[in-house]
This record gives C-alpha cells, sequence and structure tokens, in this order.
C-alpha cells in the first residue's frame, strides 16, 4: 500500500470540509490544497486524482480536478495517455470544456503519431 502524501491529505481535507456547509475554513484549505499541488510531481497528482476517484468519486472540486489534471499535463506534455485522461475529464464538465478537451485530443494523437514514426 503507498503511504499518504501531504498532496493526497490536501485533497481529503478539501474535500471533506466542501461537503459541510459554511465552513470558514474552505478558504484556507484551497489554498493548502494549491500550495500543495502546485510543487507536487505528476506522479503524485495522478495518485491523488485516482485515489479521488476510486474513494470518494469525484467529491473533489472541479475547480481542483481541473487544475491537478493541467499541472499534470505541464509535466508530461509527451505523454498521450494522460492527455487523455485529462481531455475526458474535462468533457464531464460540460460544453464550456469540450474545446480544450479536443486540443487535448489532437496533442495525444500528434504524440502518438511521432512515437509511430
Amino acid at each position: 500500500m503507498m503511504s499518504v502524501d501531504p498532496l493526497d491529505i490536501a485533497a481529503r481535507q478539501l474535500t471533506g470540509q466542501l461537503q459541510s456547509d459554511g465552513d470558514p475554513r474552505i478558504g484556507a484549505l484551497a489554498v493548502e490544497y494549491i500550495e500543495t499541488i502546485a510543487y507536487a510531481d505528476a506522479d503524485a497528482i495522478l495518485h491523488m486524482l485516482h485515489v479521488s476517484l476510486e474513494e470518494r468519486g469525484w467529491y473533489l472540486p472541479v475547480w481542483a480536478r481541473l487544475l491537478a489534471y493541467r499541472l499534470a499535463c505541464l509535466q508530461r506534455p509527451q505523454d498521450a495517455e494522460l492527455l487523455r485522461e485529462a481531455a475526458n475529464d474535462l468533457v464531464l464538465h460540460g460544453p464550456d470544456w469540450d474545446d480544450i478537451a479536443a486540443q487535448l485530443m489532437d496533442r495525444a494523437l500528434a504524440v502518438e503519431g511521432r512515437e509511430s514514426s
């Protein structure tokens, strides 16, 4: 079993507080999440996202997931599988994100095209 890292702890705390009504610490927890994820490596970010899905069914707020995928994609711009995963997550949030999701899918195809050449 993988040990719980600071990013996962911050995500768990944020998720828990957002599920309660009117907690004034939400702002501080969001800041802690952002400060923790800002310098996390892509493996830690993806682990947190996958744990969030498996254990909590995506209770992590949309903005927190979007930030996480964005940071992971910036660290791994040539990871076609990650680009697709991020695109699929964007599609879940409605048509506002469809253009960016399509761009990520196109980038994934381009990466795969370069790999097969």
